[in-house]
């Protein structure tokens, strides 16, 4: 009950918030030039957000890594005037810097270069009143998405493998990215693996990509959408969805619980929670995460979509270790 009224109250903000024109009369904001560094949160041999490292490891030097992520971000656009958030919004490019950046592309770079471009993020309202503009205002930041990809693969990537990562809106185009880019092409061989995390996704979205079923398994995709056990989510973004379990890498869906599990990260990597964690893959509508967690501000949360890569914080870690070690060996 309280849920329906929240998300009645959240269409109330959305539409008191409405952009002032329609997404075809808007001006809008000047395309990223990604031969610029400013273009990109996070870029190797330079020090950014996505560098810090948890407590008790060191720095592992970008020119010891033999594989790429290319990671893009979730939703910090909240509210404003415009369908898309410009790169001249100084506070837009801090928050994504501060928050997913650092919470979540940082969980590759023990292994990986990490590579994190700034786009014009559609605002959150198109995911809770889908129309036209907001549909075109999505479609919108995909092109910066893809251009920012395509610079990445002509100027970074020189044959280098790499993994393909997103949160919410980041997973929204970053699927879109796996099926125009990569699930029909050559690419697919260089690909390590894909955490596409927080939005739906599933198999039949691809010819070729599948999602991965154990935790060595390379050339497919990782994906799952955390809620408090017991949990009925609402809104299209979990339809048909399918997930793995992060405690186990599998597709199974055996309750798995670790008593002293030390996963999960809630404010900053560097520090380390040892707490009970319980998860499931539960079928409501699409095949979501249940989770029982007793880790400091997880624990009250029924909605846990903001901490899809919090909660598993190191194990995704070292998941990632895991499969690029198997990509290697495989690639020999």
């Amino acid at each position: 009950m309280r849920w329906a009224l929240l998300i009645g109250l959240l269409c109330v903000f959305y539409q008191a918030r409405a952009q002032k024109t329609s997404f075809a009369d808007e001006q809008h904001p000047s395309a990223p030039d990604y031969s610029q560094e400013s273009s990109w949160s996070a870029l190797p041999f330079r020090l950014d957000a996505a560098d810090v490292v948890p407590e008790g490891e060191q720095w592992v030097s970008d020119s010891l890594k033999e594989v790429d992520v290319f990671y893009v971000h979730p939703t910090m656009y909240q509210k404003g005037p415009l369908w898309n958030a410009s790169l001249d919004m100084k506070n837009i490019n801090r928050k994504v810097d501060k928050y997913p950046v650092r919470l979540q592309a940082s969980v590759f770079n023990e292994t990986c270069r990490v590579y994190a471009p700034r786009y014009r993020q559609a605002v959150v309202r198109v995911f809770y009143e889908r129309n036209d503009d907001g549909n075109s205002a999505l479609d919108f930041a995909y092109q910066d998405v893809k251009r920012a990809f395509e610079y990445y693969l002509e100027h970074y990537n020189n044959g280098r493998p790499f993994i393909i990562a997103g949160h919410s809106q980041g997973t929204y185009h970053t699927r879109r990215l796996l099926w125009e880019m990569i699930d029909t092409t050559e690419l697919r061989h260089e690909m390590v693996a894909a955490y596409v995390i927080g939005f739906n996704v599933q198999d039949s979205m691809y010819v070729n990509l599948k999602m991965c079923s154990e935790a060595n398994e390379t050339g497919c995709f990782i994906s799952w959408m955390s809620y408090k056990e017991g949990y009925q989510p609402s809104g299209w973004w979990y339809r048909n969805t399918e997930s793995v379990n992060p405690l186990t890498w599998t597709l199974d869906t055996a309750s798995v619980t670790i008593e002293d599990y030390d996963g999960t990260v809630v404010l900053t990597p560097k520090r380390r929670f040892k707490r009970k964690m319980t998860t499931r893959i539960a079928d409501v509508g699409g095949k979501v995460l249940y989770v029982q967690t007793k880790a400091p501000w997880f624990r009250t949360w029924k909605n846990l979509h903001i901490a899809d890569y919090g909660l598993f914080y190191r194990t995704i870690r070292k998941n990632v270790a895991d499969r690029v070690k198997a990509y290697k060996e495989t690639a020999r």
